[in-house]
Formats: structure tokens, sequence, C-alpha cells
């Protein structure tokens, strides 16, 4: 659940002040209304909330005269079910869940506590970082340490294995690796895969307890009561651990080093009060579960992004990368020689160069018609494609074969016909205006394709020439020109 977006309620005029709150009458709407009708009475109104990461449907609700709620929709069923029980089960503890008020009979829809707009996350860049961060891992001790007759009958999934490491490390390899087009030896990462999943199932029955599975700072929600946790319905028993590890390791907390050495200190200490064990026993095998993590997460985002295509985990590949290549220089990915391949052809890849601008980039590439489109790895969609293989091609003639565009010769052979000249000119014409508008609205990132047969001849010309053009008349602008089956790029205005 994300609730990032600041939202306003006026109660007794049922008014909502926010940017992109929405209010629709859809069957999930509708759903929510009526358990809130239900329960509270009166005549409420439900506004729809930002979606995150999930499929769930979330509204704010309010009435006149009556309490604002958060009515949540979801059509799995067995999710829905276990947050629920959970929820109720760990708020008889005294543990910082939301309360739930009321849930349909079919289980689809449920209304809970109201914890705001604010996540943690917000809060991670304040003078109050560490401290909050240390609170974090101690309520997630508390949660951990629940005796496991008071939830296991709630979870949703089995307990952690051998067989959910595999799930989660074939998620990193088909749902990454292949999207991103990295090669590897499959059979070898398998073995990688195999030897990791062995480690990290062999852990004592003292590190283990309720497992969050995604323990990080968009799922705690900072309140006037104090730290709340949400979006828990996948918890499971298994390595406690793997949660510190999930909340210290986020990319966009970015503790440092430092920072993180000195949290999982704080958590070794209070899980070792709570269990009676050594706080040293707790933090054996660190590395691997900072691994795990990552490739998980990186599965994730390759998912949501690569092939969702959601700007937002796009953004996020090179902070988790970077993440995977602190393991390679610590060596800890030494012990799985394939994995430790895909990990430094990752540093190497233009996903780990993909951070968000801090100005307008127009990205101009040369391709292969036959090799398809140029990705977008920036959540913007694409842009501008041109077509050069109307034009007379080199490529058929022997002398020009295995030169390209860049070259004189091929050059001499596309301007003396006096054709590529207009097209380019053209071409220009039709996106100067965007990359004014962009530019002067704050956009980030426009893309711009030339393609022909073969991407070598026609194409690589005419990208090569149009950037030239772009960074000169726009030296407020940051080009990027690649030319994608010629392996060559350049930069201008950075």
């Amino acid at each position: 659940m994300n609730l990032s977006k600041s939202i306003s309620v006026d109660i007794n005029n049922s008014v909502c002040h926010a940017e992109e709150c929405k209010i629709d009458h859809s069957p999930e709407y509708n759903a929510v209304v009526a358990l809130y009708r239900d329960k509270f009475g009166g005549s409420p109104v439900a506004v729809k909330l930002e979606e995150a990461g999930s499929d769930r449907k979330y509204f704010r609700i309010h009435a006149p005269g009556r309490p604002v709620v958060i009515g949540t929709w979801g059509e799995n069923i067995c999710e829905n079910q276990s947050f629920i029980g959970l929820a109720k089960s760990f708020a008889l503890k005294g543990l910082p869940v939301p309360l739930i008020y009321a849930v349909s009979d079919d289980s689809s829809s449920y209304l809970q506590e109201d914890l705001g707009d604010e996540s943690l996350l917000k809060h991670l860049c304040g003078p109050e970082r560490m401290d909050l961060a240390e609170d974090s891992l101690k309520q997630l001790v508390g949660m951990q340490t629940v005796d496991e007759k008071e939830w296991s009958h709630y979870v949703m999934v089995p307990e952690f294995s051998k067989r959910q490491v595999m799930w989660d490390l074939n998620y990193f390899k088909y749902d990454f690796l292949k999207p991103s087009g990295l090669l590897f030896d499959e059979d070898s990462l398998e073995n990688d895969f195999e030897t990791l999943a062995a480690t990290l199932t062999s852990f004592p029955e003292s590190l283990s307890g309720f497992m969050y599975r995604d323990f990080q700072s968009r799922n705690i929600m900072k309140t006037e009561k104090g730290l709340r946790f949400i979006d828990f319905q996948g918890g499971r028993k298994g390595p406690v651990l793997y949660d510190a590890i999930s909340f210290l390791w986020q990319v966009k907390a970015a503790f440092t080093k430092d920072e993180k050495n000195i949290l999982l200190g704080k958590y070794a200490f209070f899980l070792s009060n709570k269990r009676n064990i050594d706080p040293s026993v707790v933090l054996d095998n660190v590395g691997v579960f900072v691994l795990f993590r990552t490739l998980q997460v990186l599965g994730a985002y390759g998912f949501r992004g690569l092939v969702e295509k959601r700007s937002h985990f796009i953004e996020s590949l090179p902070g988790a990368i970077r993440n995977l290549g602190e393991l390679v220089s610590d060596g800890v990915v030494d012990a799985y020689p394939e994995l430790k391949s895909v990990a430094e052809k990752a540093l190497n890849s233009r996903f780990y160069g993909n951070e968000k601008p801090d100005k307008l980039t127009v990205r101009v590439f040369s391709f292969s018609y036959k090799k398809g489109y140029p990705e977008d790895l920036t959540g913007n969609g694409g842009g501008f494609m041109f077509d050069c293989r109307g034009m007379h091609n080199p490529g058929r003639y022997e002398e020009y074969k295995s030169l390209t565009g860049l070259d004189r010769e091929v050059k001499l052979f596309l301007e003396e016909r006096g054709e590529v000249q207009t097209f380019v000119e053209n071409a220009l014409r039709m996106v100067s205006p965007s990359i004014c508008r962009y530019h002067e609205r704050g956009f980030k990132n426009l893309q711009i394709g030339f393609g022909c047969t073969g991407g070598r001849h026609r194409s690589v010309y005419c990208a090569q020439s149009i950037a030239e053009k772009i960074a000169s008349n726009f030296p407020e602008v940051k080009v990027e020109l690649i030319h994608r089956e010629q392996g060559f790029s350049k930069t201008y205005n950075q």
C-alpha cells in the first residue's frame, strides 16, 4: 500500500483535495463502500489511493461524523485472509499493526485503520534516521518472536525451504537476467543456485520465527502514535535475519556500510535477548542472506520494471545492482562462479548506468528492425521512431558491406543522392518542438530511434547526424547516442 500522496479530507463537507485522487464507481469501490456503510452507516465516499507493487486496491473512505478508514479490495482471498488473521493476532499481542474493523463475507474486501500518508522512508533522510531504524528493528524482533502457535494457522505459504529459495532465484533468472539480455550458462548457474539454497536453509531453529518477508521502510508507517507495520501477508516461518537484511539493504533507504553494521549489531542484541543466544550467532551468514535478498529484489524489479514497464522499479535497478557490486567486491559471490560472472556483466550493463537524470536526456538510437525496437528503460514509454529503409541501401554493395554510417565512403554514398539530408532535417523539425516542451516542463527522458534493415549504414548515419544537431541546438539538454548493433555510444552536453 502506498499512501505517500498527500490527501486531506474535509469530513463535514465530504471534499477530497488531492492531485491524483480518483473517485470511481467500480465493483471494488462499491464493495468497500458497502462494507463501510454496514459498519459505520452514513453516506460514505471512497477515494482511490495510488497503487504500488501489488494488485490490491486501496481506498480512503469517510462519511460526515464518522471515522476515516482504509478500505482494501483484493481478488487473492487467501492473501486477504492471511493479512486479516495475522493483523488480529498481532494486535492482541500489542504489536504495531493496523486494526481490522470489518471484513466482507467472502473476504474480498476489508476495512482497516487509517495510518496516514507518511511511510518511514520519507523520514530516513532526517536527523532521526538511526533512532527510527533502531526502533523499527526492535519492533520487528517483537513480531518475529511471537509464539508460532499464535500465527501459524494464518500463514498462507509453507515454511521457508529450498524450494522457496529456488523459486526466488529463478525469479531473478527469468524476470531480470533473461529480459535484460545478459548472457549466462544456465546449467552452471543452476549449480550455483543449488549451492546457495543449501546454505540458506541450513540455519538453527533458534534463528527461526515469523519471517515478515517484505520488511522495508515503505511498509512501515510513521504515525503520531509511533511506527506501525503493514503488508505482512506474505509472512511465514523462516530465518528471521532475512527481514533485518531486507530493511537495511533497501535501495531507497540508502544506509551506509557503517550504518548497516551498527544497526545489524542492534538487531542481534534485541534478538539475542529474546532468544537467550549469543549475538554473534545471529549474524552468521549475513553475506549470503544479503546476496539472496539482492537477487530476489532484482527479480522483482525486473518483473515490475522490464516486463511490466513500471518506471519506479526501472529507476531502482541501478541501486540494486550497486548492492550486488558490493557483494562482488567483498568476495561473497566467489563461491558461486557463474553467478559472479553474471553480477560482473550486470555491473557493466546499461541498467547500472540508468540513474534518474537531473535534466532532460535525449537518447538517440540506431538499430536494426530485424532485432526489434530499442528498449526504453526510463518508464517514459519510448518516443519517436524513424524508418530509414526507404533510402537507397549502401549495404547492397560489396564495397560498403564492412563499413558503417560513420565511415566517409558511406557518408558520401548517402549524401550524393541528397535524400538523407532531407530525411534528417525533416526528422529534426519534427522532434525539436517536443525537446523544447520537454525541457520547459521539466521532463527527464525522450527517446529517438532510427532503424534500417541491418542497423549499420543508413540508421547509423541519421542517428549520428541528428544527435550532433540536437546537442548543438539544445546545449542545456544531455544527448546520449547509442548505435545499438555496433556496440558504440557517445554522450554530448554532460
